[in-house]
């Protein structure tokens, strides 16, 4: 089953629905809401819901679906918020500019620590009356290719989706092995000393740095690694390298191609 459990503030923030046309839509923003965390979604009068197109289109996100609540009005979904941001496709005359999704969500993170917050979206064909953006304390809209700016409902509820969870967990924990792990620490800088010396001493005896007319080359090289960081796995890896150059071992190579062994 579903887990619906979420983190705060998360918790803390209602998607709100208006007036949703096609029911495989309100399915597609509840497994939006999921995957970034989010649980509590209200339906506005949508028009067919309950509907077994919904619960196909959430997948795994079932528990959304049946935990949504359903009103009569907008002013009945955000009872109880204490900041209320619409989704908007398109510009409006009256009003302050509209908020970045990133700005909204921001701020959307913050209010949520300590009170309800809603972000409420409009219907498919025609978004949200001037009437439903009075009840509204700001604007958000994504800025989409200006030539082409038509999102899915769900889609647009995934991109501000995204944008709250990025908000709300900027510590989300790391999933690599790498972290922690000596290995991939950098490199202190006497140890870069080191393999700078050992490059440039390998590159005088190739004859590949020529003393008499450097050219910056070994500027460059440091220039190269300092942008490339390696970690001091990699480091090491490098220095045998150049050792390998240095004292190369010879190694027999069969005729069947097996594995090489060495003199």
């Amino acid at each position: 089953m579903t887990d619906l459990s979420s983190n705060e503030p998360l918790t803390n923030i209602r998607i709100v629905l208006v007036k949703t046309q096609h029911p495989g839509n309100i399915g597609s923003t509840a497994r939006a809401m999921l995957t970034m965390g989010l649980t509590e979604l209200v339906l506005v009068s949508p028009d067919r819901f309950p509907h077994p197109q919904a619960r196909m289109t959430a997948a795994h996100a079932g528990p959304v679906i049946d935990h949504a609540q359903v009103v009569d009005s907008l002013a009945e979904a955000v009872a109880g918020c204490v900041w209320v941001v619409a989704s908007s496709a398109r510009p409006r005359h009256l009003g302050d500019e509209p908020l970045r999704p990133w700005d909204a969500a921001a701020r959307a993170a913050s209010v949520a620590k300590a009170g309800k917050v809603a972000i409420v979206f409009g219907c498919e064909r025609t978004g949200l009356t001037n009437e439903e953006l009075d009840l509204c304390h700001a604007v958000t809209m994504i800025p989409a290719n200006p030539g082409y700016s038509s999102l899915n409902l769900s889609q647009a509820v995934q991109v501000l989706a995204y944008e709250l969870r990025k908000a709300s967990l900027p510590d989300a924990p790391t999933v690599s092995s790498k972290q922690g792990h000596p290995w991939y620490e950098p490199p202190a800088a006497e140890e870069m000393e080191r393999f700078y010396g050992h490059l440039e001493r390998i590159l005088l005896s190739t004859g590949f740095l020529d003393p008499a007319n450097p050219r910056l080359l070994m500027r460059r090289l440091r220039q190269f690694f300092n942008r490339a960081s390696p970690d001091r796995n990699e480091l090491n890896i490098l220095r045998g390298i150049l050792t390998s150059i240095e004292k190369p071992k010879r190694r027999r190579i069969p005729l069947d191609g097996s594995a090489a062994a060495d003199e």
